[in-house]
């Protein structure tokens, strides 16, 4: 060994004893089951995302962006301007985020401290709980049932209690439940004192929405994500909606620069060119009903969905079947884990000839 080597590299292979502290909350969670590597030229029908990708428009957009552009920071308020109107809100009623999941990260530094309480109807999305218990909050679980029904009556108990933050997908994902409007007006009358976020990542599948709703209920959060329908999951890019005052609030403890200008420009591009997004709206929810119709002559239970997936049960054998359509190069979401048995199949909806590929596989594997 050489004799001027530093004691650091001379002890570099001795485990050094780690004593710097983690939150405690921190070390209780549980890993994310992100998409693996090597998904491209596969059949995705795995994430819910657009599986025929962007609209050309949105490739245009961005084979315009000059070097100049990139050397600079953002600047948001043209296209801020740009999409509130598409969204029908004020621009001082949304807030641009990378991604839902760094909307939901805004929202507990925000809104909650070690030990606050915040609803969570289970099984959904599961960033939910993963930033609850980084933030160290106190969750509430309710479930829903065997038929995946929404768990109304528990949730309405719940909200006696206070939580400070209710989190409602809808559609919900894994479930595909959509809450219809009296629902949704019942649990936020209930819960003057609670904040409700109504994640609407879905609502190009659903076609139900209560953004207009935002100036009249000071409580409710609407988010919306442009990684389904609009194909650009790839740029993280997605919107909170909420009076003005409730904005303001988060817009000061948000960073400066969230999304940056090639997210921007390319979801311009995308609420542009409409015709795209409801055309491919169109072909998707097409597909789900072949999905369902096919899944049912194979004698497979599927829950009624409002988005662009369906949730199945194919009893034992279904996490072996995902792995044998996977060894196929078709790529489906097993929930086993999130429903406590085999089983549990999440499947996107993608074209009309996607659908036919994947139940011609599934003939032939389960």
């Amino acid at each position: 060994m050489n004799a001027s080597a530093s004691p650091r590299a001379r002890s570099a292979s001795r485990p050094i004893p780690l004593k710097i502290r983690f939150r405690p909350s921190v070390k209780r969670i549980r890993d994310y089951e992100a998409p693996e590597e090597g998904r491209e030229g596969k059949l995705r029908l795995d994430f819910n995302e657009n599986t025929t990708g962007c609209s050309p428009a949105v490739l245009q957009a961005l084979q315009t962006v000059t070097a100049e552009q990139l050397a600079m920071y953002p600047e948001y308020e043209n296209s801020v301007r740009r999409l509130a109107a598409y969204f029908g809100v004020w621009p001082s009623e949304m807030l641009l985020t990378n991604g839902v999941d760094d909307a939901l990260r805004l929202l507990m530094e925000v809104f909650i401290g070690p030990g606050d309480a915040v609803l969570i109807p289970e099984p959904t999305f599961s960033m939910y709980r993963f930033f609850s218990q980084v933030a160290g909050a106190r969750i509430i679980s309710v479930r829903y049932d065997e038929a995946m029904k929404f768990p109304l009556v528990g949730t309405l108990r719940a909200l006696r209690r206070s939580p400070n933050i209710l989190f409602l997908a809808n559609p919900n994902n894994p479930t595909g439940t959509l809450l219809d409007e009296d629902s949704l007006t019942r649990i936020l009358d209930s819960a003057p004192r609670t904040l409700v976020l109504v994640d609407e990542a879905y609502f190009e599948f659903s076609g139900l929405t209560v953004l207009p709703w935002i100036r009249q209920t000071p409580n409710l959060i609407v988010s919306r994500t442009f990684s389904k329908a609009a194909g650009l999951a790839a740029l993280r890019i997605g919107a909170l909606f909420a009076r003005s005052d409730v904005i303001s609030a988060m817009r000061r403890a948000f960073t400066p620069y969230p999304v940056n200008s090639l997210a921007l420009t390319a979801a311009e591009a995308a609420v542009n060119d409409e015709k795209f997004l409801r055309a491919y709206a169109q072909e998707v929810l097409e597909s789900r009903s072949q999905l369902v119709r096919g899944l049912e002559q194979l004698g497979v239970h599927v829950f009624p969905s409002a988005a662009n997936f369906v949730l199945a049960d194919f009893g034992p054998g279904g996490t072996r079947l995902v792995k044998r359509l996977a060894q196929r190069g078709i790529l489906v979401r097993d929930r086993a884990l999130a429903f406590g048995r085999d089983g549990f199949v999440r499947i996107t909806a993608g074209t009309v000839p996607q659908t036919q590929s994947l139940l011609q596989a599934i003939k032939e594997e389960w």
